[in-house]
């Protein structure tokens, strides 16, 4: 490649950093690429934290040591994400949405790429200090939140299965209890997709007794697995007393009115921290 200037190196190279957010890049692959000195690139990178920092756009890392580089982390920009979450409880909040059960229709929001873009960042920088190898979610509904938080952690992610597969090979199943209608239900995993010791952060789509979630945690036992966190995008207020604690969810169900069809949905308390 012909040498390009500095701002064509800063351009490309805030496209490749944020294209695989928690990366580490070493300084010689952008040397090679741009062919320009290490030297060169450092003094790039510090104009381009200073470009992320001044807008709030995430975060620009150093890695020191033999196998260090520098790495982007999307960050969220809360005056802007906490707006975008209050337009998505509104739209969620219109009395169409209730289903039976106490449930809320998100099929709609979990598929637009935009929209669970910006709530798998959140739930990646609330976990990101713990270091999961992996996100694990059940199929099918908890499927985008956790591809896009997994791609900002950059770690794997591992769907559970209610019916075990023919393609997923040697399968561990166990039985739970679903915590809203009280049934014994299924889910299996592959002996492939993990392995013992490993740290699993747990992402789903909706929490209402967190049975499901309790349900994974009990699986990834079976894989001698430290559960480091469990996300959610919604949970509900009641009931009051879930079986799994110390979740995290994006946004909160307080209640439904039936006899008007009206939902009282919110961002979580801890959005506004």
């Amino acid at each position: 490649m012909a040498r390009v200037n500095k701002n064509e190196r800063i351009g490309a190279m805030i496209k490749i950093l944020t294209d695989r957010p928690n990366h580490i890049f070493n300084l010689q692959e952008f040397s090679e690429l741009f062919c320009v000195s290490k030297s060169t690139i450092s003094e790039d990178i510090v104009s381009i934290r200073n470009i992320i920092d001044r807008f709030s756009l995430g975060k620009i890392e150093t890695v020191t040591g033999a196998a260090g580089g520098v790495r982007y982390f999307p960050k969220p920009n809360w005056s802007m994400v906490i707006p975008i979450i209050e337009k998505i409880c509104e739209i969620l909040s219109d009395p169409g949405r209730i289903l039976p059960g106490g449930f809320i229709y998100m099929s709609d929001i979990l598929y637009t790429p935009s929209k669970i873009g910006i709530l798998g960042e959140v739930l990646a920088h609330e976990f990101i200090d713990q270091r999961p190898d992996f996100v694990i979610t059940v199929e099918t509904k908890g499927i985008p939140i956790a591809m896009v938080t997994a791609r900002a952690l950059n770690c794997p992610m591992v769907i559970a299965r209610r019916d075990s597969k023919a393609t997923e090979g040697s399968v561990v199943t166990i039985n739970y209890i679903s915590a809203s209608s009280r049934r014994i239900q299924t889910m299996s995993l592959s002996r492939r997709a993990v392995k013992e010791g490993q740290r699993g952060l747990i992402v789903d789509d909706f929490m209402k007794g967190g049975g499901t979630a309790k349900g994974l945690s009990e699986l990834l036992r079976e894989f001698d697995i430290d559960v480091v966190g469990i996300g959610v995008v919604v949970s509900t207020c009641e009931p009051s007393k879930k079986m799994v604690s110390g979740y995290k969810s994006i946004i909160t169900l307080k209640e439904i009115d039936h006899e008007t069809g009206q939902a009282i949905i919110k961002p979580a308390d801890w959005l506004y921290k």
